[in-house]
């Protein structure tokens, strides 16, 4: 909530004019507590499991033959029934433990100062948070993600993400229990780290998970805007962690490839990459194998 009674009252206290944007804020949330505009992430959450998935479904359905050649495991086919399946599983994690989740975590947010104040954060500021929040989930993850890769934390958690071994959008959240409250640890560390607005706070949540359903997405588009990302893995990238399964030790990447690199976890796939690129050019002497077993 707002401490100020009118625009006029802000304006004052911050020395100059409101701009639209935090004149829109201002009406919006003066009246709103804290809580309750933190809460919106319940919302926002559940729009971004229900809604963004739906594009690349809707896509499969209606342009098959269009999309086909950017599919990156063609011959795997999955229904309208399959998807909504994967969806109401999603949305029954979804209501008994991201929302509980949401609705009681608000003192760690408000300890680590997350602010709703005014002025707006600037666009330099938005980009530059939402830049070290993306570094700091992704090596955490990694190494997380490496962990539940283990004999133990695979079999006893894990092993639920990998049912997929042809991602598709509706199963990025798609998960046990346990990986979705051990995964909300690197979510959290960038804002714990570097404290923003509300408002930033509000896109780092949606665009992780926007981006990790274009990563389960399943298809390669070459159009995509993550393209342009430096050491972006992207759906390709990540499509062969799924498809090796649960032997795979390679890819263990959230968002970008640099741990996978450094820490030599993503010589299977250069090794597929380098050979596919054989065979394309036609060389006699490439021949697949069973790249499983890397």
């Amino acid at each position: 909530m707002l401490p100020y009674a009118s625009i006029h009252d802000a304006e004052t206290a911050i020395g100059r004019s409101l701009t639209a944007a935090e004149a829109f804020w201002f009406n919006y949330s003066a009246t709103k507590s804290d809580y309750f505009l933190y809460c919106h992430n319940i919302l926002f959450l559940f729009l971004v499991f229900s809604l963004v998935p739906l594009f690349y479904v809707s896509i499969e359905l209606v342009f098959s033959r269009y999309v086909t050649p950017y599919k990156i495991q063609p011959k795997v086919k999955n229904s309208f029934l399959d998807n909504l399946n994967c969806y109401f599983d999603v949305m029954r994690m979804f209501i008994l433990v991201v929302g509980p989740l949401q609705l009681v975590s608000y003192p760690s947010i408000k300890m680590i100062g997350i602010r709703t104040s005014l002025p707006l954060p600037s666009l330099m500021e938005i980009t530059s948070q939402l830049f070290v929040y993306f570094l700091v989930e992704d090596f955490t993850n990694y190494w997380i993600h490496r962990f539940l890769h283990g004999k133990w934390g695979y079999e006893k958690i894990h092993k639920v993400h990998h049912e997929y071994t042809a991602p598709i959008g509706y199963a990025a959240p798609y998960a046990h229990w346990a990986e979705v409250l051990i995964l909300g640890i690197p979510s959290f560390l960038g804002p714990a780290m570097v404290p923003g607005h509300m408002i930033t706070f509000w896109l780092w949540i949606a665009l992780r998970q926007i981006e990790a359903i274009e990563t389960h997405s399943g298809y390669d588009f070459p159009w995509t805007l993550t393209k342009f990302i430096p050491f972006y893995g992207g759906a390709d990238y990540h499509d062969y962690h799924h498809y090796v399964g649960g032997q795979s030790q390679s890819n263990f990447a959230s968002v970008f490839t640099y741990c996978d690199y450094i820490y030599g976890t993503d010589k299977g796939y250069r090794y597929q990459k380098k050979v596919m690129q054989q065979l394309r050019d036609g060389k006699e002497n490439a021949s697949p194998q069973d790249i499983k077993s890397e």
